[in-house]
C-alpha cells in the first residue's frame, strides 16, 4: 500500500469536494516539525470491542492519562501509543486525521504503532481501517496527559487551526 501524501505545510486539508471525514486543520508548519515518524495505525473505540469495557463500566472512554477520549478534527483528538516511542502527551500531526495528543496505551500498541480514537466501530472502517502513515511530531511529551492541556491545544487549534509555537511551551 503506498503512504499517503504528506500535506505541505500552511496547505488546508479540507477542499471542497473531498470525501467526509477530510481534516479541517492546517497543517504544521516545517519548522514545527521535530521529526517524521512512518507507524501503522489502526482506529479504537472506546466499546467493548476495542477495551473491554461497557458503558456500564465506571473507566469506559477514560484513557490510561485520566483524560476522557476525544475525536474532533477540527481541534484535538486523542489517540494511544506505545509510551517508549511516543511518551504521553506527545503532539502529532497525523495526515488525514489532523492533531493528536497521545493519551492512551493499548495491549497491542508496541513499537511503531498508533491508535487512533474514534466515536464508533463505523467510523473506524469508513474513515480510517488500518494502514501505514508517516506522523509529525510536534511536541514530544513528558509522560503527562491532562484535560487543561487538551482544551488549551483544542481553543488554539480552533482559533489558529494549527498549534502556534509560543503554545507549545506552555502546555507541557
Amino acid at each position: 500500500m503506498a503512504l499517503p501524501a504528506l500535506v505541505k505545510p500552511e496547505t488546508k486539508v479540507n477542499q471542497p469536494g473531498k470525501k467526509q471525514g477530510t481534516v479541517a486543520v492546517t497543517a504544521p508548519r516545517q519548522n514545527q516539525i521535530i521529526h517524521t515518524v512512518k507507524v501503522m495505525a489502526t482506529g479504537y473505540t472506546a466499546g467493548y470491542e476495542s477495551t473491554g469495557k461497557r458503558p456500564s463500566h465506571p473507566q469506559y472512554g477514560i484513557t490510561y492519562s485520566g483524560v476522557k477520549v476525544r475525536r474532533d478534527k477540527n481541534t484535538i483528538s486523542t489517540i494511544a501509543a506505545d509510551p517508549r516511542v511516543f511518551p504521553m502527551g506527545t503532539i502529532l500531526y497525523i495526515p488525514d486525521y489532523g492533531y493528536a495528543v497521545v493519551a492512551d496505551v493499548g495491549s497491542a500498541i508496541k513499537g511503531r504503532k498508533i491508535d487512533l480514537y474514534f466515536a464508533t466501530t463505523k467510523q473506524v472502517y469508513k474513515e480510517w481501517g488500518k494502514k501505514e502513515v508517516e506522523v509529525q511530531v510536534i511536541r514530544r511529551g513528558n509522560g503527562k496527559c491532562s484535560e487543561k492541556m487538551l482544551d488549551t491545544l483544542g481553543k488554539a487549534i480552533q482559533t489558529y487551526k494549527s498549534v502556534p509555537a509560543s503554545l507549545l511551551e506552555e502546555v507541557i
